[in-house]
């Protein structure tokens, strides 16, 4: 069976992952810091203690990460930045997603949907990367930024360009 996107869909899958693997690293940072909810203790605080009164849930929870993820006490920063970092790539990736969608659709360029796809990729991994590994300003960031941006404009003046072209 013929797929009827296949370059939209190759980046659709490639992005599913990288969503994944974001998610992941958020659930690997809460297991480490032990904050469950929110992105700081401060913003817990009014929550109960889990470990004082644990559940048969938490207790199991609590012997699994203990014998295998190296747990902190310290509040780096890590946790919020790696909750951003796929907050922000799920900000943007389904709209940029949507382009690609939309311009195969109307049968652009492959090359057009393949630079499109490829820089929303490199980009959102820098993005991704930079934005987990350094407070402030970073390369990666930049590149992330600046990339999607890029893919933003392209996209929508791309969509503008085949859409007004079916009227005329």
């Amino acid at each position: 069976m013929p797929v009827l996107i296949p370059i939209s869909t190759f980046f659709i899958g490639c992005h599913g992952l990288l969503a994944l693997g974001l998610s992941y690293r958020v659930a690997m940072e809460r297991t480490r810091t032990r904050i469950w909810h929110g992105a700081s203790l401060s913003e817990v605080a009014s929550q109960p203690n889990y470990l004082e009164h644990p559940n048969a849930w938490a207790e199991v929870v609590e012997k699994m990460t203990q014998q295998s993820i190296v747990t902190k006490n310290i509040e780096d920063g890590v946790l919020q930045r790696t909750i951003r970092a796929h907050g922000n790539f799920a900000e943007y990736v389904p709209l940029s997603l949507i382009f690609l969608i939309a311009l195969e659709w109307m049968q652009a360029g492959e090359g057009l949907l393949w630079m499109l796809g490829t820089l929303l990729t490199l980009a959102r991994i820098a993005h991704a990367w930079g934005l987990i590994q350094t407070y402030g300003p970073s390369p990666g960031r930049a590149i992330g930024f600046f990339g999607t941006w890029l893919v933003y404009i392209v996209g929508s003046l791309a969509c503008l360009y085949y859409s007004v072209q079916q009227f005329l």
